[in-house]
């Protein structure tokens, strides 16, 4: 009895001090944020015939976007550059190859002058089509060149009405081509159908979908968008991941972006120098319907194929993004001119979708690849993973082994007192 309650005390201490001290590695942001270049928001408003519907706040839908509209561009900050695209505003037919090309520019991106826009926006009267998939790739050539932030806010009522170009695969073009774009979108009154298919193209790029039923909420939505885009970010750098290690793209510590299709393996190289420490992340996006059961592996291996160190990740279904990371200090040479190390980074999903959905475009793949200065001495506590960690560790594990002396101790003299009464 009395080593079994020393043998829970000190296991408890052990694993208290895991919990507290271990460091799990975690993907750096390499990148530089990008603040050169003003950063660029198109606001994309469906002016569709169903906008004339009187049903938020006791007014017509269009009614409540341009008084949020006025407001967004009275507290638009002065570094933004704001565009304004419309789509179905000026097409009034039944000819569904002509509706579907209803997208227009209002308000050219670029320095806001305000009363122009404001004046343009009286002018919207609801008309016509929806094809949100089209404005969605006029936007996107809207808000082309440049380093800065780019965003698109996209206001619906509706449904796109101009299948098959599908505006959630639209999303997924403009997110492979790398160039740092979020689409964030907003439902008006949304149905089921209409919150799936916005939900989905503001995932494929990373950005939010938000239903909305009142004014005031339109305002506030829009004005948090636009701020957001004022932000300091990091731009993504598109790359190319090979099929295998001898041809893989050697990457700097960045951010980067890619596509891999299901069950594909995509391979990168890193050079890591003596004395350094590669940490890497990769996050897989499931920006479409796929089964609940799987999994992401990042992997660091030598030029030679054997294995350095990995990490890996399980999902259920109720994530649709998952991520994994890995260290690799290398230790530091006694030769001033030895060679960097040509380490090779190894990306597997085993994502997989049901019969009848697109395997094509692959799924969103981010890395990020960070080289830092690694531990300075080989007794660095950090080269251990577990950095400052390993002090508390010891001090509890000390003082488990005391508690459970006298944790003991005082059993026995209480089973003594015991016996001797």
């Amino acid at each position: 009895m009395i080593t079994r309650t020393r043998l829970a005390a000190g296991a408890c201490a052990l694993l208290a001090a895991l919990a507290a001290g271990m460091a799990f590695p975690a993907g750096a942001s390499a990148g530089e944020p990008t603040g050169e270049d003003a950063p660029k928001v198109d606001l994309v408003l469906d002016v569709s015939g169903s906008m004339r519907t009187r049903d938020i706040d006791g007014g017509t839908r269009m009614a409540a976007a341009k008084q949020a509209f006025n407001e967004v561009l009275d507290a638009t900050p002065e570094e933004v550059q704001l565009g304004i695209r419309t789509l179905g505003a000026d097409y009034p037919g039944d000819d569904r190859k002509t509706g579907c090309k209803d997208t227009a520019q209002l308000y050219p991106v670029g320095p806001l002058d305000r009363t122009e826009a404001k004046t343009a926006v009286a002018t919207l009267s609801p008309t016509g089509w929806t094809p949100i998939g089209p404005a969605l790739l006029k936007a996107a050539d809207d808000l082309d060149g440049g380093d800065g932030s780019k965003r698109i806010v996209l206001i619906s009522d509706g449904e796109d009405t101009c299948a098959p170009l599908d505006p959630c695969e639209v999303a997924r073009e403009i997110a492979a081509k790398g160039i740092g774009l979020t689409i964030d979108t907003l439902g008006l009154v949304p149905n089921t159908k209409m919150r799936r298919q916005l939900s989905c193209i503001a995932e494929a790029t990373g950005g939010t979908y938000t239903s909305v039923e009142h004014t005031d909420e339109l305002t506030d939505k829009v004005n948090q968008l636009v701020d957001r885009a004022a932000d300091p970010v990091v731009t993504p750098v598109a790359t190319e991941g090979a099929d295998a290690c001898a041809k893989a793209p050697t990457l700097k510590s960045g951010l980067y972006t890619d596509r891999e299709e299901f069950g594909q393996q995509r391979w990168y190289r890193v050079d890591v120098e003596p004395g350094q420490e590669l940490r890497a992340s990769v996050s897989v996006g499931a920006d479409r319907a796929v089964n609940p059961s799987y999994g992401v592996l990042l992997r660091a291996v030598t030029v030679h194929g054997r294995e350095i160190v990995r990490g890996e990740a399980a999902g259920n279904g109720r994530t649709d993004v998952l991520s994994t990371g890995l260290r690799y200090p290398k230790a530091k040479s006694d030769e001033d001119d030895a060679p960097a190390e040509a380490v090779c980074l190894q990306v597997t999903n085993s994502f997989s979708v049901a019969n009848g959905v697109k395997t094509s475009p692959g799924l969103p793949l981010e890395l990020t690849v960070d080289v830092v200065d690694g531990p300075g001495d080989s007794d660095d506590v950090a080269a251990f993973g577990l950095g400052r960690g390993w002090w508390l560790l010891g001090l509890l594990v000390l003082v488990g082994f005391v508690a459970g002396l006298l944790w003991g101790w005082l059993s026995r003299w209480r089973f003594a007192i015991w016996r001797t009464n």
